[in-house]
């Protein structure tokens, strides 16, 4: 009964993000002049995509040797290969159900695992840590770009993201926010006073305690500085692959690399949106980007972001395909 539940949450929770993502689509493509948006495409250059997805290719085997660095004081066995597949994997996965792939790729991890040294709920712990400070570093390179540049992108910052913010974070809003905080704090409490007592409590407590052993693994990781380098490298393959794909679209030939890395972090903000492979979300955020900050019509935008997202899911569809069979194989 309990498993069924659970399958039937499993549905719901997939059609009505994908129902979100056909909406986005519906609001991208509503304008969309067919014969123009494909002889737009007809357009692109093409070898430039293609410099673009083997940048991408590149991230993942990046994030993959980076994840490994906080991986490692938990379980030295882990190997760069297993990481890679772990993050293939996970990417592909992110298309059957939106942020499931963080978590299937901690039981790619765990089952590599000699000895279950790097149990899963450990493994969950470095997802947390390193998704945490990715999307910290993207904030902070974002408030860098808009402040730096905000005659340029300020107004699309201002009407797009910060004025929806503030209305919809009302005073009222604050209140329903503190006091779901202050039950999360009380659950937990209680949670800790009949650990001894519930087994239900206990292992809620062991699950959390291994989590935060992952979490921590930031402090036993060996050579930290490296793990600072891989970021960087990691950003700079990801602004090299929005530099290719803006060089790539013709209509956007005004364009510079801050532009590009722009769009890029922007598209990342698409890209959390909670819809399979960042569908729809992602196309309808670059083409109002471009329409706001650059005057280009919304139905000419919609060219890019489908190029620049199709690259991608194709990239990153290619080696979660590649790096399952691997690891089905070697199973």
């Amino acid at each position: 009964m309990i498993q069924m539940k659970e399958k039937v949450g499993k549905i719901l929770k997939y059609l009505i993000s994908s129902a979100l993502a056909v909406v986005m689509l519906w609001f991208s493509f509503r304008d969309v002049e067919w014969a123009e948006f494909v002889a737009g495409l007809q357009d692109c250059r093409w070898w430039l995509v293609i410099l673009s997805m083997a940048a991408g290719s590149f991230a993942f085997w990046l994030r993959a040797v980076r994840w490994r660095l906080l991986l490692l004081p938990i379980d030295p066995s882990i190997t760069r290969l297993t990481a890679f597949n772990g993050i293939n994997i996970g990417n592909i996965s992110n298309f059957v159900l939106p942020r499931i792939g963080e978590f299937v790729r901690c039981g790619v991890i765990s089952r590599r695992s000699q000895g279950n040294k790097a149990s899963y709920d450990k493994v969950l712990g470095t997802v947390v840590l390193e998704r945490g400070w990715e999307l910290l570093v993207m904030l902070l390179m974002l408030a860098i770009v808009v402040i730096g540049g905000f005659d340029r992108f300020g107004s699309f910052f201002v009407e797009q993201i910060w004025n929806p913010m503030s209305a919809r974070f009302s005073f009222s809003l604050w209140w329903v926010v503190a006091s779901g905080l202050a039950m999360v704090a009380a659950s937990v409490l209680l949670i800790i006073r009949f650990k001894d007592s519930s087994r239900f409590c206990g292992k809620l407590v062991g699950i959390f305690s291994g989590i935060m052993q992952g979490f921590t693994s930031c402090f036993r990781m060996e050579k930290k500085w490296l793990f600072l380098a891989y970021t960087v490298f990691i950003w700079m393959t990801y602004w090299v692959m929005a530099a290719c794909t803006v060089r790539a679209a013709p209509f956007l030939e005004g364009l510079d690399l801050i532009d590009a890395l722009f769009l890029s972090l922007i598209g990342g903000v698409g890209f959390a949106v909670p819809v399979p492979g960042g569908i729809g979300a992602f196309h309808f955020v670059i083409s109002l980007a471009l329409s706001v900050v650059y005057g280009v019509p919304m139905e000419t935008g919609i060219i890019y972001a489908t190029i620049s997202h199709t690259s991608q899911a194709i990239t990153q569809i290619i080696f979660g395909a590649a790096s399952y069979a691997y690891e089905a194989l070697k199973k």
